[in-house]
């Protein structure tokens, strides 16, 4: 038994990549994409063809249709789900946002896709979140990414939106980066990795909730973070660690376990307005930062995808 075969048995693990002629190896049971993944796979040989295989005279649908065609490839090699990214530019508009979806599930539908298999990514912004509760009623079902803060956490669950995605590794980075020279890696494992302490807060609080949403830890630096979080719903990581995983004979018990996740840290309610949301994501650096960062790294790549598919 190896560390991911562990893994399997308590957590749905899921490759984070758009390289799909390496899922048979990783053997994950979805995957999940988004602008930077798919742009380095449209960079290297075996996948370029697909650059030529989505003409269009309007450059945003033919991004959608990549994005698509990736999508139709993994979902060969995978039994589960993949997540599928809204163009970022458009992460502080609902109604862009929910329209560019409908036609990227339309796309699959016309591949022969149903959405069951689809998760559709979208910013953890208000307008993001509002979006996923639109598509919702829609039968759409959404991944919200970017996620940094129980607030982000709890407008989604009151959305009622199928999976939200905390960045682990990103919250970390933050502390690490604040911390300096006084960053003691020994300090901050477990329990006590910022990352992993985060995206607890969020599953204790909707495991306690009975809040439906899944919980997909994202954005893993080392597996240190993961082993923290065997048991969580779902994790999305990178080709390599997977690789260290299932070359690793460490056992990885449960750590995560629904019945005995106890009562929820936090009391709020679920549903929050936009004038609170707001005010929190402004009192909070570290998310506010890591969000606008996230969101503007997305769009630099979706932007550079519109270049090759000009090109």
């Amino acid at each position: 038994m190896s560390s991911l075969d562990d893994l399997r048995r308590h957590t749905r693990v899921v490759a984070d990549t758009a390289e799909y002629l390496r899922l048979p190896e990783l053997g994950a049971q979805e995957a999940t994409t988004n602008p930077s993944l798919v742009l380095r796979a449209v960079r290297q040989p075996e996948y370029a063809a697909l650059l030529r295989e989505a003409p269009s005279r309007d450059l945003d649908e033919a991004m959608d249709r990549l994005l698509v065609r990736f999508g139709c490839e993994i979902l060969q090699r995978v039994p589960g789900r993949v997540s599928t990214e809204i163009d970022a530019r458009l992460s502080h508009d609902a109604a862009a946002s929910a329209a560019r979806a409908r036609r990227v599930i339309a796309m699959y539908e016309a591949a022969g896709v149903p959405r069951t298999r689809v998760l559709i990514k979208l910013a953890s912004t208000w307008d993001g979140i509002e979006a996923a509760r639109r598509l919702r009623d829609d039968g759409i079902a959404c991944n919200m990414t970017l996620m940094f803060s129980f607030m982000q956490a709890r407008a989604c669950a009151a959305a009622g939106v199928q999976l939200v995605s905390p960045f682990v590794g990103r919250i970390t980075d933050w502390a690490r980066q604040q911390a300096g020279s006084a960053w003691d890696p020994r300090a901050h494992v477990g329990d006590a990795d910022p990352g992993v302490h985060a995206l607890l807060r969020i599953w204790r609080f909707y495991k306690a909730r009975g809040v439906a949403t899944e919980v997909m830890g994202a954005s893993f630096r080392e597996t240190s973070q993961i082993a923290a979080l065997c048991g969580c719903d779902l994790l999305t990581i990178s080709p390599a660690l997977l690789g260290e995983l299932a070359a690793s004979p460490q056992p990885l018990p449960r750590r995560l376990d629904p019945a005995q996740a106890g009562a929820a840290e936090d009391h709020a309610e679920l549903a929050v307005g936009r004038a609170e949301f707001a005010s929190a994501l402004a009192a909070d650096a570290m998310s506010r930062s890591k969000l606008d960062e996230g969101i503007a790294a997305f769009v630099a790549d979706t932007e550079a995808l519109l270049e090759l598919l000009r090109a």
